[in-house]
This record gives C-alpha cells, sequence and structure tokens, in this order.
C-alpha cells in the first residue's frame, strides 16, 4: 500500500491531534516490532494483509483504520491481530 505524502494536516475528529503520519514515523516502529519477531507476522502475510486493508473502504488517511484507529501497518505486522471489520475480518 502506497501512501501519499500529506502536505496539509487534519485534526483528529475526536481530539486535536494530527491524524496524519509520515513514513517515516511508520517505519520507525515497524522497525521497532522487528526487533521482536515472534510477535510478528512473515513479510508474505503482511502484504496481504496490507493489501487487503489498501482496498477496504474504511481505510482512512492512507494509514488508519476507521474500525479501531489502529495505523493498517501497524497492526498488520502484529501476529495477535485480526481485522476489525464488524462484518468479519477481511484478512486472507
Amino acid at each position: 500500500m502506497q501512501r501519499d505524502t500529506i502536505v496539509e494536516k487534519e485534526p483528529c475528529k475526536g481530539c486535536s491531534a494530527s491524524v496524519h503520519v509520515t513514513d517515516e514515523q511508520i517505519e520507525r516502529v515497524l522497525g521497532k516490532l522487528a526487533l521482536h519477531p515472534g510477535d510478528c507476522v512473515h513479510d508474505d502475510r503482511f502484504a496481504s494483509r496490507v493489501e487487503a486493508c489498501g482496498g477496504c473502504s474504511s481505510l482512512q488517511y492512507g494509514s488508519t483504520c476507521a474500525h479501531c484507529g489502529c495505523f493498517v501497518l501497524v497492526r498488520a505486522k502484529l501476529a495477535a491481530k485480526d481485522c476489525p471489520h464488524p462484518g468479519g475480518s477481511r484478512w486472507p
């Protein structure tokens, strides 16, 4: 899933924080997760999860799941997590 760089920041609807993150911020979190490989899915499973999220109408701002508020790239990397879509998981 490729995200466009966001220039203008929009505030979160529920708080005053920005809802946008940079690719560098996400990469930093994913790098920290890589230090704990037992908690993460393999790259092929990660890629299929990210692809499913990229095609979901509930993806907001190119990074955030509307159902749980998680950054999808981080949630997709974690083995203990599943897709929170109310109609059932969209992850293969």
